[in-house]
């Protein structure tokens, strides 16, 4: 499980995909059984540093032992 705090620390989300669509950051949300949709994550100064937080967000899924992961979407 991946779960998610939004920049705007309004939502935890568990995140079953994670998309970067120009300065966004986007995640899906839904299982098999119910409908997906995405909500944003993140909005960030370029395509760059969303890639950049894109690629800790991976680290931080190879790095954990554990059932669940945990990540907090930077501010900037």
């Amino acid at each position: 499980m991946l779960w998610i705090a939004t920049q705007d620390d309004k939502s935890l989300i568990n995140a079953k995909e994670i998309t970067v669509d120009g300065k966004k950051i986007e995640g899906v949300i839904g299982s098999a059984t119910m409908d997906h949709w995405s909500k944003i994550l993140g909005k960030y100064e370029s395509n760059e540093r969303a890639l950049e937080i894109l690629d800790e967000i991976f680290t931080k899924i190879e790095e954990s032992n554990g059932f669940s992961v945990t990540y907090t979407m930077p501010k900037k």
